[in-house]
């Protein structure tokens, strides 16, 4: 296969640059695979579309708030997300990267904190010392950092940093460790995840820290020599006791997003159980390699050519997805971060 196998026409203004309010008001198309019929509907809807005995997987990483925007010593403007960091030290991506040079201090954040460029790394990535104003970096990087945002998100001068920063977590995110949000989670609200249990449907959760690889594009003309950046995850015992139990019922996996859907499926038995446990997870995939323990998907629209939507295309197939998306196109969907959402079952 060839990535360009995968890309789709997609007008500008269906890029989704706010989240629909409230969380749950996101358009949600429903694919049924065996009839191959598309339903219209929101995701406060998703309830009509589950079981009792089903179980619903979700991602319970939480997204640093470790974007900073500040000035050159020049006076020209600089971005920088960080991607690792230990209180003093880290990576990061850092932007203009071309003007930028080993040995410069960038004011950020209005002087919040000073940043430090030590060694370029390439690919806009350098090596970095972070200090703050009052001395605690990581509590400064806290307090005045501002969400991740995908660059396809504009915000033109008009960021409400609080917002954003609400609105790009998840209202179950436990575990800080992600660079970008599992944006299908995005859509959950705590009444639509307690009419969900009340109709007889149990949660469950696993942790994958999105990570920079998430941006990466595929550099490979084929899909098959492309290699799939490392994400850590967790797979609790619960949750493996969970999968189980609802494969013992008869009941479906439904997997939140890709992130949930690339844990259970790195942590696949033959028996279409998981085995719980932690690591790092480079699983990619797409059509021909099989799907074994998650039964419907719940995922947001995603990029051409992206391994995002190849993993979709290898739960419903490449030429059944690209119908849908044209589909979701000519119906005015919302697409990417803060899009709609669509369940494939």
């Amino acid at each position: 296969m060839r990535v360009s196998d995968f890309d789709y026409s997609l007008p500008p203004d269906r890029i989704a640059s706010r989240p629909a309010e409230p969380r749950d008001h996101a358009r949600l198309l429903v694919h049924d695979r065996s009839s191959r019929r598309d339903e219209h509907r929101t995701v406060a809807e998703l309830p009509q579309f589950l079981r009792p005995g089903d179980l619903l997987v979700l991602n319970d990483t939480r997204v640093r708030p470790w974007r900073l925007r500040g000035r050159r010593a020049t006076g020209g403007a600089v971005e920088c997300l960080l991607l690792q960091f230990d209180g003093r030290h880290g990576e990061a991506f850092v932007k203009p990267s071309k003007k930028l040079h080993a040995g410069d201090w960038l004011d950020m954040e209005h002087s919040a904190l000073a940043l430090l460029l030590v060694e370029a790394l390439g690919g806009g990535r350098w090596r970095i010392e972070l200090t703050a104003r009052d001395g605690d970096a990581m509590a400064a990087l806290e307090r005045v950092g501002r969400a991740p945002l995908p660059p396809y998100i504009a915000r033109d001068g008009r960021e409400d940093r609080a917002a954003d920063r609400e609105r790009y977590q998840t209202v179950f995110a436990r575990v800080p460790g992600a660079v970008a949000a599992p944006t299908a989670g995005l859509h959950f609200t705590p009444e639509l995840l307690q009419r969900i249990e009340a109709l007889g449907v149990q949660l469950a959760y696993v942790t994958l820290h999105v990570g920079e690889g998430t941006f990466a594009p595929l550099r490979t003309e084929s899909v098959e020599e492309h290699r799939m950046h490392v994400e850590a995850y967790e797979l609790p015992a619960a949750t493996a006791v969970a999968v189980a139990a609802t494969r013992a019922r008869g009941g479906r996996v439904v997997a939140v997003g890709t992130t949930s859907c690339r844990v259970l499926e790195t942590c696949a038995r033959d028996d279409r159980t998981v085995e719980p446990g932690t690591g790092a997870s480079s699983l990619f995939l797409y059509p021909g390699r099989p799907v074994r323990v998650v039964d419907a998907l719940l995922t947001n629209f995603h990029l051409p050519q992206s391994t995002l939507l190849m993993l979709v295309a290898a739960f419903a197939g490449r030429d059944e997805i690209l119908a849908v998306y044209r589909h979701a196109v000519e119906r005015g969907y919302r697409f990417f971060s803060f899009g709609d959402a669509m369940l494939i079952v």
